[in-house]
């Protein structure tokens, strides 16, 4: 009696799945027409459940998307895959409509994902025409909007997480952007980066080291959101963290 034995090479899968995951996230520092945009996500592991996309649509265009799956690991990379990939096809059939791109999300990683795994996600169009930024918050955190005279507003409108209700509703919100306003997003760990003492370093950390350099371009923006992120943690990280910037010019 005979037996076949498959032997599989797991690292190299997983450095496979570690380039995949790498490869949607690349080419975040740019400008096009009257945006200067750049992000970084900085992962705890080799795989992780953040992820960014910029995605030009045409017509001075261009979507974007931050998103954060529940758990670490595999199994919240394999998650924000998911999330991520089924965005992308959705936004090339719903057109503009971007409240169904989000739901056909949803229903994606619902019907694909454990009841107590979700994962939260901004996606946006910006109009470089009319300087009109479209959005769905699907319960991520809330970007902001820094405007050029200081005042501040958040993005709120959307719904539940995807993946937790298959049935929501989502809805749109929109606003509009002017020279030298800047849109901020950001994943929980960024804000939830904690010093020795256990404090958090907050929305209010991250919004006193972006005023200080907000004049900067994009990719130097980020650059001090991570550095002034580590000064205040001591470079301690308990979990994956993704920030993007846009700056309009």
């Amino acid at each position: 009696m005979t037996s076949d034995v498959m032997v599989v090479d797991v690292s190299q899968d997983w450095m496979v799945a570690c380039d995949v995951q790498q490869r949607f996230m690349r080419g975040a520092e740019r400008a096009a027409g009257r945006l200067d945009y750049s992000a970084r996500c900085r992962q705890m592991r080799a795989l992780g459940g953040d992820c960014y996309e910029f995605m030009a649509l045409g017509e001075n265009r261009l979507a974007l998307t931050i998103g954060d799956a529940s758990g670490k690991g595999l199994a919240a990379a394999l998650m924000i895959s998911n999330a991520q990939s089924s965005l992308r096809t959705a936004t090339f059939f719903t057109g503009n409509d971007l409240a169904a791109a989000v739901s056909a999300v949803n229903r994606q990683v619902h019907a694909c994902s454990f009841e107590d795994r979700y994962a939260t996600l901004f996606h946006g169009v910006f109009d470089g025409a009319s300087g009109e930024l479209r959005f769905v918050n699907a319960g991520h955190n809330l970007p902001v909007v820094m405007r050029r005279d200081g005042s501040v507003s958040w993005l709120q409108t959307g719904g539940a997480p995807v993946g937790m209700f298959p049935d929501w509703k989502y809805e749109e919100g929109a606003v509009r952007l002017k020279r030298g306003d800047l849109v901020l997003a950001y994943t929980d760990g960024v804000i939830e980066a904690e010093n020795p003492s256990g404090e958090e370093w907050g929305v209010d950390g991250l919004l006193r080291a972006v005023a200080g350099n907000r004049e900067a371009r994009a990719d130097e923006v980020v650059d001090t959101i991570f550095t002034a992120m580590d000064e205040f943690s001591h470079g301690r990280q308990t979990d994956d963290a993704t920030a993007i910037v846009l700056r309009v010019m």
